[in-house]
């Protein structure tokens, strides 16, 4: 950690921003004291985290408070406002070109280095190196980026933010989508920074990590800074505390859960025989009772999410066979299976799962209407109470889905993601990472609901890259390992050490 005689590398106090007659920020305050701090930002969804970012980021103009760096207010116009006084930020959704390569990821809008006829590719491809050797990062800088890993993508845009000279680096989330091994790679490069007198924002809702990477904390609720301090004055509990401002709700501590698993006297509701997805899968089975909650666990390429998406109709398959409550069902498209009672949550929302720039009760109702040529009163009645239903059960704010999805927390926007396809009533829902990115409370929400969904019959198969996740919401656990099942195990009589070994590969 670096001299913090000085003014702060970094500084806001009283900071405000409205949108319209919403108040995302009412008094934020964050103070990095000196270079090579890591500074962790938490909060519930809807704390005013990606408000708090956008200010620093130059992607939204606050209202009143002050920023100051090194001592000098500043106002920033735009993310190159931004940039220019060094401060980059790596969102959640990581923003790289696929189709180009990793040395011109790494100087894209920086300017790549130019000889007497034009861009010199040799000093380009050196330049990149430098700031790759920096992190440590060991790849061809000629790769294309389509060819990377998730983590391997974001370091390509961690090293761009270093081409800017950053000062302050600010990572949203960067874990999300990371096996713990590609975690601990992260947090490698992240004290190798520290070590180099970059300081790091670090946005997680993984407690544990915050414990282990961070100095300090801050911790945001409804918009205002509730506390601040040393890593080491917190304890888990105290952070949630302070997260909640007070014990969770009596409807959420005290809630009954759904009546006890299914089971071989149960309907099937899915049937998967031998599904073979060329290279990616190969002969997948399960049979999914209605009521049960069956998990997807496996490593990043362990075919998951190519699992969902083929039984789904949006990834076409080479073999296997399918029925849905026994009639042979042939996936020919996501049309085709929502007509047989299908659902897929996909594991991102913003790409995949929501239309941003709907509001959320448009995106809710749109899989219940699609095929309706036009809304009757009575359906219209019937989507709205639907709707109504949801926003109580996962608890979103009143308002909040007649606005823009776009202008909701991650966690509402997951929420919402979550129930446009619950309205419909499926008899079979697929989700691929269905809290990815989500608080505490929002996954708390997520899952009571969905054990309610499977509680009125629905059968869940959850892919899932956390397994404690999937042993605390599952009836039993897939695990896969290069494509295929190498095991079927009862969610309550094993644990997350013989779910990790057997997705890595060894047996029990």
């Amino acid at each position: 950690m670096g001299d913090a005689t000085g003014p702060p590398l970094l500084e806001l106090r009283g900071v405000q921003k409205s949108f319209g007659p919403t108040r995302a920020l009412k008094d934020a305050n964050l103070s990095i004291p000196a270079p090579g701090v890591v500074h962790a930002l938490i909060g519930e969804n809807g704390s005013g985290k990606s408000t708090l970012l956008g200010v620093l980021s130059g992607q939204t103009r606050h209202d009143a408070g002050t920023v100051r760096i090194e001592g000098h207010s500043v106002r920033f116009g735009s993310p190159v406002a931004a940039l220019r006084h060094g401060i980059a930020m790596v969102s959640q959704e990581v923003a790289v070109a696929p189709d180009l390569s990793v040395a011109e990821n790494v100087l894209l809008g920086r300017g790549l280095v130019r000889g007497r006829t034009g861009v010199s590719r040799s000093a380009s491809r050196a330049k990149a190196h430098e700031v790759l050797e920096r992190l440590d990062f060991d790849i061809d800088p000629d790769v294309r980026v389509r060819r990377l890993r998730p983590d391997q993508r974001q370091m390509v845009e961690i090293a761009r933010a270093l081409t800017a000279d950053a000062k302050v680096l600010i990572l949203d989330e960067p874990t999300s989508s990371l096996t713990d091994d590609e975690v601990q790679a992260l947090f490698a490069t992240v004290r190798r920074l520290k070590a180099q007198g970059v300081a790091i924002i670090f946005v997680s809702h993984r407690m544990q990590e915050l414990f282990e990477i961070a100095d300090d904390i801050t911790v945001l609720r409804d918009g205002v800074t509730v506390a601040q301090g040393g890593a080491g004055s917190f304890t888990p509990e105290s952070l949630v505390d302070a997260m909640l401002g007070q014990a969770p709700p009596v409807d959420q501590a005290n809630r009954p859960e759904p009546a006890s698993a299914p089971t071989a006297a149960d309907p099937v509701a899915l049937r998967v025989d031998a599904l073979t997805v060329a290279g990616l899968v190969e002969d997948f089975d399960v049979t999914l009772r209605r009521g049960e909650i069956v998990g997807l666990a496996g490593l990043v390429g362990a075919g998951r999410s190519e699992v969902l998406e083929a039984i789904f109709g949006a990834r076409a398959f080479d073999a296997g066979s399918l029925a849905v409550d026994g009639t042979p069902y042939l996936p020919r498209g996501p049309r085709r299976a929502i007509q047989q009672g299908l659902a897929f949550v996909p594991a991102d929302r913003k790409t995949d799962g929501l239309v941003l720039a709907m509001t959320g009760v448009t995106n809710m109702t749109m899989v219940e209407t699609h095929d309706a040529p036009r809304l009757t009163p009575p359906a219209r009645r019937r989507g709205a109470a639907a709707v109504a239903r949801l926003c109580t059960a996962l608890r979103i704010a009143p308002g909040a889905v007649d606005v823009p999805t776009a202008r909701l927390s991650g966690g509402n926007q997951q929420k919402v993601a979550v129930a446009k396809w619950l309205v419909r009533r499926p008899k079979v829902l697929l989700l691929d990472e269905p809290t990815r990115g989500v608080d505490v409370m929002a996954k708390a929400d997520i899952h009571h609901e969905l054990r309610a969904t499977a509680a009125a019959g629905t059968a869940l198969l959850v892919s899932s890259s956390e397994i404690s996740e999937l042993l605390s919401l599952c009836d039993r656990v897939l695990v896969m390992f290069r494509g295929r099942v190498v095991a079927d195990v009862a969610a309550a009589d094993t644990h997350e050490s013989e779910i990790l070994k057997l997705a890595g590969g060894h047996p029990s």
